[in-house]
């Protein structure tokens, strides 16, 4: 007897068995040219100052190598992981929620751009720290920059390792000698703490390799690594979804038809995260121990009843011991959509079921907004389903909060900052404005018509949306009968976070080389001890955050939205008084970043007890923490101006008389 049908098989094993040479070679091509570029940034360091080079490029970016590494940097794992999992969870909605997106190199660019530019080389400043700390004369709040820097950064780097594992073990599932190692590997570390404990030895492998090429060569290569690389994957990153949306569109029966069936469906029933779930009892005793994998599809009617089938999806993975007949508490989300269930079914040969078993003890939750028979319609207008909110995903107050979010914490961003620092000239950031804005739009847009569609080509994947775009691109192009071309997809988000991961890691670097030793322990440091300094804190920093990966926190895109609206209200106010305001002095400044900082960190701790996830946060007045640390920001920082002393007149006339050399 059969209990995991041998006839059946994943998406991973079908692009295994007919693209498994094309997905390693496309790897490997794609590592080697990276590696290539660092080899020849590298080169770079040798001939010019060491740390504007290595941190910075010796400020000499054109428009397409700024526009591109600026992009690059800001589509991040969150925009080809997080944000197709969103698009997948709530539909439709999405669009509004970044629509705001497009203008983010208007903001960004527009707001700052130039004298942040203007201002970095009057100061000669490399890094965002050093802008903070000469603007105002105050070490103390550079190192109060750089520590808000560390604390944020830390956590979306780990965050990307995990995205960028994710990606590469979707690609190469199933491929024998991935498997062999991952096997091997899993063996290796059997026994040693914290290591064992990873969700797989295969994402512990992909982690590993991932981790290991992309700390490698930013740290040979420094920042024209970073930008070149960037060039490359930004590329890569458009072709792709380019290529994915005909795809998506044609698969899923054309817009209008994915409209439609969108309409008609309502979200599954879950299992609570603590408890609850179902049972499935074997109708024999297991002749051995049976792995019932994530993924695995039950249903308890027999395909020729005439009663519409109960169609569960295992979303947690359980063992059945031998002998045993029966497993409890079996995380699992059910199909509640009639057309859902029978495009699974008709598709039984090409998916994995367990077969055999019946369930029962079915103790499942109806999402909060958009519980099942009552609310069809939900994926395709506001405000979304949500399981846990019952005003629904994006609700009016928080469609607000997100606009600002996008389009204006963008602006308060660090990685874009020093981009920001290292434009050419005044021509290079108009023409890189528009150029962004283009690729934004070629990129955002059609990713929420790809993954709407994905609701009708992959139903049930609720559990693991993570994992949507590489399954996406695996299932588009084995339907067209080119496997092979799944490499160049899934390369997509690949790049997306390589490039995110790359900037982080530079700038976590230099803030600990540039702005905590050299200008606060020993700034007479020569270049060599800079130098290898630079190299090692890129390493260690890198190899930390590939370690916190192994156990990585479930909540990626949440972590990215903390990260981005925690930096934007600790630093967007504070940029832009030093940027514009002459009155203003490091006291107000720090006013501004400290009380930014505090309230959207009380706005999350808050969230943790009241609403019992950090990632969750207590929303005043309805509104995102970004919109309230953004206000106390910039009020704290005007306050605390205006009660104290104004700053040195040398300090003003410095970087508010202009130059011909800044026009």
């Amino acid at each position: 007897m059969s209990f995991l049908s041998t006839t059946n098989v994943s998406l991973s094993t079908l692009f295994a068995e007919s693209s498994t040479n094309a997905a390693l070679v496309s790897f490997l091509i794609y590592t080697a040219a990276v590696f290539v570029i660092a080899a020849l940034s590298n080169r770079l360091l040798k001939s010019k100052s060491f740390l504007s080079e290595y941190f910075l490029g010796s400020r000499g970016l054109g428009v397409w190598a700024f526009a591109l590494t600026f992009a690059a940097t800001s589509s991040s794992g969150g925009s080809f992981t997080g944000f197709p999992s969103k698009i997948y969870s709530h539909g439709w909605i999405l669009a509004l929620w970044i629509g705001s997106y497009m203008v983010v190199p208007i903001c960004t660019m527009g707001l700052i751009g130039k004298r942040l530019n203007q201002v970095a080389r009057r100061s000669g400043s490399i890094t965002v720290p050093d802008v903070v700390r000469d603007r105002f004369h105050s070490p103390i709040l550079g190192l109060m920059a750089v520590s808000l820097i560390v604390f944020f950064m830390s956590f979306n780097l780990v965050a990307q390792f995990k995205a960028g594992s994710l990606i590469l073990q979707t690609l190469l599932d199933g491929v024998s000698i991935f498997e062999s190692t991952a096997d091997g590997l899993a063996q290796a570390v059997a026994g040693i703490p914290y290591i064992s404990e990873s969700e797989s030895p295969e994402y512990l492998l992909c982690l590993l390799v991932f981790g290991v090429a992309v700390i490698l060569y930013t740290t040979y290569g420094g920042f024209h690594a970073v930008v070149w690389t960037d060039v490359m994957q930004g590329i890569v990153m458009v072709i792709g979804v380019i290529i994915m949306l005909p795809l998506a569109i044609s698969q899923s029966g054309g817009l209008e038809n994915t409209t439609k069936l969108m309409a008609k469906m309502t979200p599954p029933r879950i299992s609570d995260p603590d408890k609850g779930g179902i049972t499935l009892t074997l109708a024999e005793p297991a002749p051995e121990t049976m792995r019932i994998e994530s993924g695995t599809w039950i249903t308890d009617t027999p395909i020729d009843d005439n009663k519409t089938p109960l169609l569960f999806r295992v979303t947690v993975e359980n063992e059945i011991a031998k002998g045993e007949t029966t497993v409890n508490e079996v995380k699992v989300l059910q199909l509640t959509t009639l057309d859902d269930i029978e495009r699974i079914l008709a598709r039984r040969e090409s998916e994995k079921f367990l077969d055999d078993v019946s369930v029962s003890n079915i103790d499942l939750k109806s999402y909060a907004y958009g519980e099942e028979g009552s609310q069809q319609g939900t994926y395709v207008v506001g405000p979304g389903p949500s399981p846990g909110s019952d005003s629904g995903f994006l609700p009016l107050s928080l469609a607000i909060s997100f606009f600002f979010m996008w389009a204006i914490s963008g602006t308060g961003q660090p990685a874009n900052m020093v981009r920001l620092m290292a434009f050419r000239d005044t021509k290079t950031l108009q023409r890189s404005i528009c150029t962004v804005a283009i690729y934004y739009t070629l990129i955002y847009f059609p990713l929420v018509v790809i993954f709407c569609c994905a609701r009708v080509l992959l139903p049930g994947m609720e559990g693991d949306s993570d994992r949507i775009m590489p399954a996406m691109a695996v299932y588009l192009t084995e339907h067209i009968g080119m496997g092979w071309l799944a490499g160049l997809l899934v390369a997509a988000p690949f790049a997306a976070v390589m490039s995110t991961v790359d900037s982080f890691l530079l700038l976590i670097s230099s803030a600990w080389v540039r702005d905590v030793y050299q200008r606060n322990i020993n700034p007479e440091a020569s270049e060599k001890t800079i130098k290898m300094l630079s190299y090692l804190a890129t390493f260690v920093v890198g190899t930390a955050a590939m370690v916190v990966a192994i156990n990585p926190p479930q909540f990626l895109q949440d972590i990215i939205v903390y990260v981005g609206s925690g930096l934007a209200a600790s630093f967007l106010a504070t940029i832009v008084y030093g940027l514009y305001w002459r009155r203003v002095n490091a006291a107000g400044a720090m006013g501004a970043m400290l009380g930014g900082f505090s309230v959207h960190l009380a706005m999350y701790v808050t969230g943790y007890f009241v609403n019992g996830s950090f990632f969750k946060p207590y929303q005043l007045f309805d509104f995102d923490p970004i919109i309230i640390g953004l206000f106390v920001s910039f009020i704290s920082g005007f306050v605390v101006t205006k009660m104290t002393a104004p700053p040195p007149e040398e300090l003003v006339h410095k970087y508010f008389y202009t130059t011909k050399a800044d026009a």
